[in-house]
């Protein structure tokens, strides 16, 4: 590998190739608890040096492993000591902004939160948004098909890219940058990259779909007392707050007691005992209409036994401290550690029954030993569920797995709603998705990279 290595290093120019202990010194998960296990780390500055890149190391078969924030939960960038990470920490220019088309054009490397950003100061919004906002990479969002927090209003990444540019495991380019919402010309090519997770090509360059920034913002919790409750809550806001509902985000008992109550990380807005925990928030164009709106929907639900306690922040910073609650995701692990984070979808209706017939399964299986948290964004269906069985072991994650997957399928659910199926789920794809998607996707893959160098041992194993 020495002698593809220094060529590398001849087309990325100085700091382009890192090796030898930057290499294994770098982190190669956001908590920092891994060390990256590459043989090298390859980073570009452009689209037309990793197309370089790639033409070499399809002529020497070398297995290359793209990384974005590394804020995936499903070891989607892991990477062997035989295999080059491809790093996209240079190219991380935000290159045009349409104010009047609404889209933005950026490179792989820039982070959710600059992009939110530059949207912002040209009085627009770039509308996915979730807690890992400022490490997360546009690219890496687009490679696995980030959620977030407001796929109820705007949908996830899918829905908010226009565009794509990506470089294919033999270095062909594939510039489909369209900056159109209606583009009816053949097959839509940017659809294989997004939700691929890297094993189809390496995103470079994205087109952004942009909306309108809202005017009006406002954020509550609630505390709810049983799941019938809460699904007739979910339909009363709907009704009530129409299409300014952003986000409905639920917190069961013993996660909001947990990192509310109980840690010593957060003051709780609202006392613990209740059975859920709910943040609302509506955005709009008129914040006196749109709060009196947002008042009266509430004040109904109180009324009418759906909310048994609510709190309206009166205040950014106090929003702000009711969304930290929710996106305490460190302060979860921490407390829970060891522990399986859990990312699946499923229709509202069998939520409740899911998550009972779970808990029995754990304690039966643990006894009070275990631990469990859930969450999620529940007006879309994903839940994350977080088990810490003890004693820990490794056959213990693997029997947990089994619970929580094992009764997906017969439900219509989903092992993955957000974060993708890296390595963490490729076995039990098959509960998720038939036979013949299978045998296309595989199929697909060796169209696109026949000598699998492109992300090796994700997704379809």
């Amino acid at each position: 590998m020495g002698e593809l290595l220094e060529r590398i290093a001849e087309i990325v120019g100085p700091g382009g190739l890192l090796t030898g202990e930057d290499v294994s010194g770098r982190h190669a998960d956001w908590l920092g608890l891994t060390r990256c296990g590459a043989k090298a780390v390859v980073r570009p500055a452009s689209t037309e040096q990793l197309s370089a890149v790639m033409k070499l190391c399809h002529a020497a078969r070398q297995p290359v492993v793209p990384a974005g924030g590394l804020t995936g939960l499903v070891h989607g960038t892991d990477a062997a000591g035989d295999q080059i990470q491809v790093s996209f920490e240079r190219m991380r220019s935000i290159e045009a902004i349409d104010p009047v088309g609404r889209t933005m054009t950026v490179q792989a490397g820039v982070p959710m939160q600059a992009a939110q950003e530059a949207a912002a100061e040209q009085g627009l919004l770039f509308a996915v948004d979730l807690g890992a906002r400022g490490s997360a990479t546009i690219g890496g969002n687009v490679s696995s098909n980030a959620g977030g927090n407001r796929v109820i209003r705007y949908g996830m990444m899918r829905e908010n890219v226009l565009g794509v540019e990506a470089v294919l495991a033999d270095g062909t380019v594939i510039s489909s940058l369209n900056h159109l919402l209606k583009n009816n010309a053949g097959y839509d090519l940017k659809q294989l990259f997004i939700g691929s997770e890297g094993t189809l090509g390496l995103v470079t360059r994205v087109v952004l779909r942009l909306h309108p920034q809202p005017v009006s913002s406002n954020t509550a919790i609630l505390a709810v007392d049983s799941f019938g409750a809460l699904e007739r809550f979910f339909a009363h806001v709907g009704r009530g707050l129409g299409g300014m509902l952003s986000s409905f985000e639920v917190m069961w008992q013993g996660h909001y007691e947990m990192i509310a109550v109980n840690s010593g990380r957060h003051v709780p807005p609202v006392p613990g005992g209740h059975g859920y925990y709910v943040i609302v928030e509506a955005t709009g164009q008129d914040q006196d209409r749109d709060a009196e709106l947002f008042a009266a929907v509430l004040a109904e639900a109180l009324e009418q036994g759906l909310a048994a306690d609510a709190v309206t922040a009166a205040s950014k910073a106090q929003a702000a401290a009711i969304w930290k609650i929710r996106e305490d995701i460190e302060g979860t692990f921490t407390l829970m550690a060891p522990s399986i984070p859990f990312d699946v979808s499923l229709p509202i209706r069998t939520m409740e029954a899911y998550i009972g017939q779970l808990t029995e399964a754990v304690e039966a299986e643990w006894g009070g030993q275990a631990k469990m948290s859930v969450l999620g964004h529940l007006g879309d269906g994903n839940l994350h569920v977080v088990i810490a069985p003890r004693p820990w072991s490794e056959a213990a994650r693997r029997r947990a797995e089994e619970l929580v997957y094992g009764p997906l399928k017969a439900i219509g659910g989903s092992i993955s709603a957000e974060h993708g199926i890296g390595l963490e789920k490729r076995n039990y794809l098959a509960n998720s998705r038939s036979e013949a998607e299978i045998a296309l996707m595989r199929q697909l893959k060796a169209a696109l990279d026949p000598l699998g160098l492109l992300n090796p041992g994700k997704v379809l194993g």
